[in-house]
């Protein structure tokens, strides 16, 4: 049942549209100088944000086939489907996760931010930069567990923005609108779940292959190939 190995990235392609949708959305009005109260702090300093919403719709679309096991396996001879995109995610990802960064200390908080969800966002933003470049530093001496663990972290933080929605919906259903503290407080949850999911995998995948020394899950990887 070869469609079983499909139904991560299908998942995972699913919680990205949230904010590749939210990402569209934005980019259409500050062309078209369409101004809100949520999007006026963005027309003083456009290139943030611009730079911002196509890197994470990258990175969160194309990161999701990374988890196809066969998209790693290369020909011999040819590299691998996955160490092309590798090369296509991981600066798309710093880029997403240093621009956020930069909106989140310069861009004036948006209705119903606080400084509970800046810390938050600094706190998050930071550790995804972190795990790229342990990512990278990992493939370059050729370990490639360390390699698949930090950028499993890496995609998992990233992929929060679309938990956001699955965790503040049934919220607001529940129980009603949110208020700053709250927003916080789910938000927060969202990138915790999506860290712990992450951090399962990366178990998971070390119980299943235990004597396999490079079988990278995202990310930049080279040959040899995986096992599985």
């Amino acid at each position: 049942m070869h469609w079983i190995r499909w139904l991560v990235p299908v998942s995972l392609i699913f919680l990205s549209l949230v904010p590749v949708l939210a990402g569209s959305v934005r980019l259409t009005q500050l062309a078209g100088g369409v101004i809100t109260p949520e999007n006026a702090r963005f027309f003083d300093s456009p290139i943030p944000v611009l730079l911002h919403i196509p890197t994470v719709t990258i990175y969160l679309l194309l990161g999701s086939f990374q988890f196809v096991p066969s998209l790693r396996r290369g020909k011999r001879g040819r590299t691998s489907w996955h160490r092309r995109a590798g090369r296509i995610l991981v600066p798309t990802g710093l880029l997403a996760a240093l621009s956020g960064l930069w909106m989140a200390v310069f861009y004036d908080l948006p209705p119903h931010d606080g400084p509970l969800l800046l810390v938050l966002r600094l706190i998050f933003g930071s550790a995804m930069v972190v795990s790229l470049v342990l990512g990278f530093l990992a493939v370059r001496r050729h370990d490639y567990v360390r390699h698949s663990e930090w950028m499993t972290r890496a995609y998992a933080i990233g992929i929060a923005q679309g938990t956001i929605v699955v965790v503040t919906i049934p919220w607001v259903l529940l129980i009603g609108p949110v208020d700053e503290l709250t927003r916080a407080l789910l938000i927060g949850a969202s990138w915790v779940i999506s860290v712990a999911v992450g951090e399962y995998v990366i178990h998971r995948r070390a119980l299943a292959s235990p004597r396999i020394p490079h079988a990278p899950a995202l990310p930049v990887e080279p040959e040899p190939e995986p096992s599985l």
